[in-house]
Parts: structure tokens; C-alpha cells; sequence
């Protein structure tokens, strides 16, 4: 969620970008045809951009590809804050390196700009290319082509205090199905009256915490939250008003701890880690740490009705459009694709899979948990959305967004068609 600070910025950068893609035949052609459907593998030296959250994942890849091929990869890291002006200044000077991965939500931005070099026959040379996350190669789509892969994807779920569920006469096994039951288990730990211990959580001040979180809901009720092009808002409809009236009234319940309306992002996990939270739409790749100190129950994240989604977040990942060694870094990324690296390092090491014919592996098979995850981001409810202008209206600090999901919880209930107007004029710029 750490991308909502960099928000601003990459609303700024991306005229410039679109300016620097002004050599633009390279991002847009694509790589030399005729070296197979693996690419090469010949001992080049690749360089590699991440951002600093995907470390961990990052250099598991990177160290398992350089022990198997002969090319070897140098990865980069760079700090969360600085990666999209890092990104925007090599994009002017051509220096971008071979390969770089992007937040999803950014890509849209930077695949017109023709940051990316086009990918579509290669991609499609692949046995799997339809078990592949639709969610993330659609975000990398422009035009008809196909620019990115999943790099590592981020889901949201929900998830649940079996401890806390127990005491307050909950089956802790059972999760909620609706929204409805999600309110009426929150309440039930709220009633517990337990001192500094609530029955939910939520970025009350967090555009990006609430579009990870409370669009699934929307999803997976069967609508949409933006029009096909993602220039419209469809936040008014009525599934995304049970989503705000839910919330509301666990508000006049007190049953949402009260450092939610100002909370930011930086800390909106940290109470249902220290088991003070009874149940709540969280980050998929923090069960590991949650279950260090709460007993976690895990389930997709529920719509009006049922159902089940997830936001299918991440980075995708694509060769950049001044790489000299494109079928070299194709070998990377179609390794990267493979059983070998989706089974054996992301698998091995907790990390959702990006593709649907590996969600059921020896390692998840471990977890129950890790296996609803991954059926939860196979889901057709489960999208990524799409929008040039997504960081302007969502995730920038005193977004459209944020005024709305404020009002709707906290304020004035009544404004939610002129908000919502707000945030198309935002996205159709």
C-alpha cells in the first residue's frame, strides 16, 4: 500500500513519459522473431529493476535463474518512494535496463507511453499463455498488444481471528459469506467488550488500502466499479452502496477501532497482527507474518449476495524499450512463466502463483489457506483494474476516491452522486 505516497508523483511524470516513449517504434515493434519460444540463453549479462517490496521474492527468482542458465541477471532494488522518478528520468535519457517490473496499476500508464517492448507473439507461443493472470496481462494490453507478465501478485482477502471468533461464539472455522455476515461476525467480536480489541479495521484515509479491499466486494456482487475503458465511475451502483452502508453502520456500532478514520496506510495491518482485530479484508502475502502471533482464518472476500474476489495486485513485469538484448530477456520472463519458477521458488517460498494450472502444488497443498488464496485470484470475479488516470482518481492522497469513501462512512452520505461524478472527471481526463 506504500504506493499511495508515490501516487502524486506518477500522475506528474506520466505527460513526461509519454514524451520520452517519442521513440516510440522501439516500445511498440517487436523482439527479433526466430530464437524459439524460450528465447536465448547465451551468457549475457541482464540488468533488472523491483521495487523494494517485492525483495524478497525478487531475489529468490533472480538467484534461482542465474543457477540454472547461462545468462545472468543483476537485479536492482529500489526504494518504494523513488522507483517511479527513477523510472520516469532513465525512460528520458534511454537508459532504462533490460527488464523492470511495475506496480500493476501503473502499467497502463506506461505501456502507452511505449516504455515496454511488444510482447504478443511471444506470449502466445506459450502452451499455458490462457492459464496465465488475465488480470495482469490485461493491464499490460494496449491497443491490442500485449506488453507485461506477472512478476509477483499481491491479492486481498479476508481475513479472520479464530481466537477471538471462539469467544464470541463464532465458528472459528467459518468465515463470512456476505456481507452481511461480515458485519454481523464484526459486531459479534465487538460485543465481547474486550478492552482495546474491535470487531474490524479499514484505511479510513487510505485510497489504496479501500480500492484493494472494497472493490472485490463490488466484484464479486457481479459489478463493475469502472466502464470497459476506465474512464467512468460505476461507484454509485447498488452493490457499492451496501459496501458503504456496511461499513457505516459497523461505524455507528463501534465496532471500527478508532484510529481508522485517520489511518494513512503506513499502519493498517498492524491491529489485526496484535490480535486486536476480529475480522478484516487484509493483504494475501502478510498471512505468514499474521499467523506469527494470530490464529488466521482466510477467505475471498465476500459481495452482497456471496460470491468470492480479490484485487489482483502486484507488478508485472516487461522488457523495457531500450534493451539491446530482447530475446536474451525473453528467456527471463518465459522462465519466469514456468513451473520451475512459479512452483519451486514463488510456491516454495508462500507467494501466490500466476497461473491457474498451478494453484493446486505440493507446497500449497501444505495450507489449506494458501490454496483458498490461490482459487480466490483464479476466480473470475477476481479483476485488476484498468485506468490511465487510476492513480489521480484512487490512490493520490485527497483523491476523489477518498472524499467519497469518507463521506460515505464518516460525513455526508448524501454526496455520493457528486462524488462519484468527481472521480469520472478524473479518469476521463
Amino acid at each position: 500500500m506504500r504506493r499511495i505516497l508515490s501516487a502524486a508523483l506518477a500522475g506528474l511524470l506520466i505527460t513526461g513519459l509519454a514524451a520520452c516513449g517519442g521513440d516510440g517504434d522501439k516500445g511498440t515493434a517487436a523482439p527479433p522473431a526466430g530464437a524459439g519460444v524460450e528465447g536465448v540463453d547465451d551468457g549475457s549479462e541482464l540488468t533488472l529493476w523491483t521495487r523494494a517490496p517485492l525483495e524478497l521474492q525478487a531475489n529468490a527468482l533472480v538467484k534461482a535463474y542465474n543457477a540454472s542458465h547461462k545468462n545472468q541477471v543483476k537485479l536492482t532494488i529500489v526504494p518504494n518512494d523513488d522507483y517511479v522518478a527513477k523510472v520516469g528520468a532513465a525512460a528520458g535519457s534511454g537508459d532504462l535496463p533490460d527488464l523492470f517490473a511495475a506496480d500493476i496499476v501503473y502499467v497502463p500508464n506506461w505501456t502507452k507511453s511505449g516504455l515496454f517492448w511488444d510482447l504478443t507473439e511471444s506470449i502466445g507461443q506459450l502452451s499455458y499463455a490462457d492459464k496465465i493472470n488475465q488480470g495482469h496481462v490485461q493491464a499490460g494490453t494496449y491497443e491490442g498488444k500485449k506488453y507485461v507478465l506477472p512478476f509477483v501478485l499481491d491479492l486481498s482477502v479476508v481475513f479472520w481471528n479464530k481466537g477471538l471468533y471462539k469467544e464470541a461464539g463464532l465458528d472459528p472455522e467459518k468465515g463470512p459469506t456476505t456481507l452481511d455476515e461480515f458485519k454481523q461476525q464484526a459486531l459479534a467480536v465487538q460485543k465481547l467488550g474486550k478492552k482495546d480489541v474491535y470487531g474490524t479495521y479499514f484505511g479510513g484515509n487510505c485510497g489504496g488500502c479501500n480500492v484493494f479491499t472494497w472493490f472485490p466486494m463490488v466484484w464479486a456482487s457481479g459489478e463493475e466499479v469502472m466502464d470497459p475503458a476506465g474512464t467512468k465511475s460505476m461507484l454509485n451502483g447498488p452493490a457499492a452502496q451496501k459496501v458503504y452502508s456496511t461499513w457505516r453502520e459497523l461505524q455507528a456500532a463501534g465496532a471500527i477501532a478508532p484510529g481508522a478514520k485517520d489511518e494513512t496506510g503506513p499502519t493498517w495491518v498492524a491491529a489485526f497482527q496484535e490480535g486486536k482485530v476480529g475480522v478484516m479484508p487484509y493483504p494475501a502475502t502478510l498471512l505468514p507474518t499474521a499467523s506469527q502471533t494470530v490464529d488466521v482464518g482466510v477467505t475471498a472476500i465476500p459481495g452482497v449476495s456471496g460470491g468470492g474476489s480479490t484485487f489482483v495486485g502486484g507488478d508485472g513485469i516487461g522488457i523495457s524499450k531500450d534493451s539491446k538484448k530482447t530475446q536474451q530477456s525473453w528467456n527471463f520472463m518465459s522462465w519466469l512463466m514456468s513451473e520451475a519458477a512459479q512452483v519451486e521458488v514463488l510456491a516454495k517460498n508462500n507467494s501466490s502463483v500466476a497461473r491457474t494450472d498451478l494453484v493446486d502444488n505440493q507446497y500449497s497443498a501444505k495450507d489449506p489457506r494458501v490454496v483458498t488464496i490461490n482459487k480466490a485470484a483464479a476466480s473470475p470475479q477476481s479483476k485488476t483494474p484498468v485506468s490511465v488516470n487510476f492513480q489521480q482518481a484512487f490512490n493520490a492522497p485527497g483523491s476523489p476516491w477518498v472524499t467519497l469513501l469518507r463521506n460515505q462512512v464518516y460525513g455526508d452520505a448524501g454526496s455520493l452522486e457528486k462524488d462519484n461524478e468527481a472521480l469520472t472527471g478524473v479518469l476521463a481526463q
